[in-house]
Parts: structure tokens; sequence; C-alpha cells
């Protein structure tokens, strides 16, 4: 017998850094590209792990203290918050999301890896559930993880989220048709979260401002968001992007490919992500959705590495 579960990449649409520091984010998910875990039932051998990515297969001990890997980590908190011994399994995990390019590639394939190993002992983790264990593994990716990842991952809604407050999902009025762009560098988002914070204290007086102005845009965005007004977001996406150069997080390509994407008709474009890399999102006009492909086309001639299109959906589409 064998099944398979998934969970999806994400973007994030405005605030992200000073959403770790308090300030309120909007994220949504990308359903085209997804992790997946596939379970296979063996007879004997316990409980294993191939990653088609890594190319290598881990099995799993909870009689060791080692966990030396985040896919290793993962099983094991699942396995104990269900106070279940490991299975006999194999589980095979695949991802069409790039690794290290700010899509959310870790919590998806921890989200997708921690409901296999559930379902493997005939479990079906809560999402609040498993939301908190996802959280958990993307503090060894990341460090101080403001959370936003796993839970747009893990509910697979757009959601305006603020640290420490409850879950809101975010209802769109109007479809928002984005291309996201890879510059084809690592987005290291551990170190650019380390680096923001030694700004926030070494420079308090200068950076503080600049991170409660990203989040007045993020209120705004969330405004324009609701109510439909797709034409406001484009300025405000830009506006968002200059503030994180201000936090030193972009890239010349990230504003090469962000400058790109506005001449070519995007209303407005922006970093997604940890930033100094990674990707970059730019917004299409609703009335010229024809323009979304002549600015992907744009895209990849500026020096883009890949570029697809994708579509927000309101939740009840």
């Amino acid at each position: 017998m064998s099944l398979t579960v998934s969970a999806p990449a994400k973007v994030i649409l405005f605030g992200e850094h000073a959403v770790v520091h308090g300030q309120p984010a909007i994220a949504a998910p990308v359903s085209t590209l997804r992790a997946s875990a596939t379970v296979l039932n063996d007879q004997g051998g316990g409980l294993r792990i191939r990653s088609v990515d890594l190319d290598q297969v881990l099995p799993i001990n909870l009689d060791s203290d080692l966990v030396d890997s985040a896919l290793a980590l993962t099983a094991r908190l699942v396995l104990q918050r269900l106070d279940a011994t490991p299975p006999n399994a194999l589980i095979t995990l695949e991802s069409t999301i790039p690794m290290a390019s700010g899509l959310g590639s870790g919590a998806a394939v921890s989200a997708a890896l921690a409901r296999a190993v559930a379902a493997a002992v005939g479990y079906d983790l809560p999402q609040s559930e498993l939301n908190t264990i996802v959280f958990e593994i993307e503090k060894t990716y990341h460090g101080t993880p403001s959370g936003i990842d796993n839970t747009v991952i893990v509910y697979e809604q757009p959601v305006y989220f603020v640290r420490g407050c409850d879950i809101e999902i975010l209802p769109i009025a109007r479809p928002l048709t984005l291309v996201v762009a890879d510059t084809g560098a690592a987005s290291l988002t551990r170190v650019a979260v380390g680096d923001v914070r030694h700004l926030v204290e070494s420079e308090p007086q200068r950076i503080q401002p600049v991170l409660e102005t990203i989040g007045d845009i993020a209120r705004q965005a969330r405004t324009a968001i609701t109510s439909g007004d797709v034409a406001a977001l484009g300025p405000l996406m830009m506006q968002n992007h200059q503030h994180l150069q201000t936090l030193t997080v972009s890239s010349p390509s990230l504003d090469h490919l962000v400058g790109a994407a506005y001449a070519a008709g995007a209303l407005g474009a922006k970093l997604s992500g940890g930033g100094r890399g990674g990707n970059m999102i730019a917004l299409v006009p609703p009335d010229q959705l024809h323009q979304a492909e002549t600015i992907r086309r744009a895209l990849l001639t500026a020096g883009a590495t890949r570029a697809f299109i994708t579509t927000v959906e309101p939740a009840n589409h």
C-alpha cells in the first residue's frame, strides 16, 4: 500500500525581515510547486526516509540522541508527539521547489514528511499541531524564523501574519497574477536574518523606523488585497523593495530583475524571501494578463535563471 501527501511552495508578498521584529507580513502559497512524500509499507527494516534530491536514505532511530538532519528531526518530532514507534515504512521525498531560493522549500519538505510519518502510523495531524512541528524544524534552517513560512505552507492559504498573534487567513477579493523569477544565487535566509538583527541592535534609531514603515506597507497591502484594489499593490511593492535595500538584503541581481519587470509592464516588483539572491516577484496588471508572458520573457532576458507565472486565487475559487 502506498500513500502520497504534499505541501506547496510559498512567496512573501509583503513584510519579509520586518516580520521577525514584530511587524505584519503577507504570504501566499504557490500551489503549482510542491514537495511530496510517498509512504510505502515495508515488511521490516523500520522507518527509512529516501530523499530523491539529496540522493540518500536515512534510517530513523529513536533510541539515539543524535539527530543530524532536519529530515530525521521531523520524523522524530512527529513520532514523539504521537507517542508512536517507528513504523516499517519507506518514505520517499521529492520536490519541484528550488532549494535556497526563498520559496519555502525547507518548510514544504518538512510539512510533507511530517504528514507522511503521521499517516504511516495511522494518524492525521491537525494543522495546528503540524504547524508547531514544522516551525521547530524551521529553526534548524533559519535560526530565528518568524513562523510565516510554515504557517502559509501548512494551511495552504494566503495569510496575514504577526508573530505571536492568532493566524489570520487573508481573503483575496481579486486574483493576483505574479511572475516569480530566480536570480540563480542561493538565498541564505539565516545569514540575512542575522545581519538584519545586528543592524537593529547596532543602529536602532535608523533601522527601527524602516521596520515600522515596512509594517505600515503590509497593512496598506492587506486593505488593498481584501478590497480588490490590485493597482494599489504595485507602488507598495516598489516601496517595500526600497526599504529592503536599506536593510541590506537586496542584491544587484535582484535590483536588476525588479527594474526589468517594471520596465516590461509590471505594476510593481520586489524581492521575496530572505533576499541576497533567491527570488523576486512581479505583479501583473489584472486587466492585461497577456503581459504576464511578456514580463516572464523580459526577466529571463535580464538574467533570471528561471521564471514562472502563478496566480493567487480567492479561497472559494
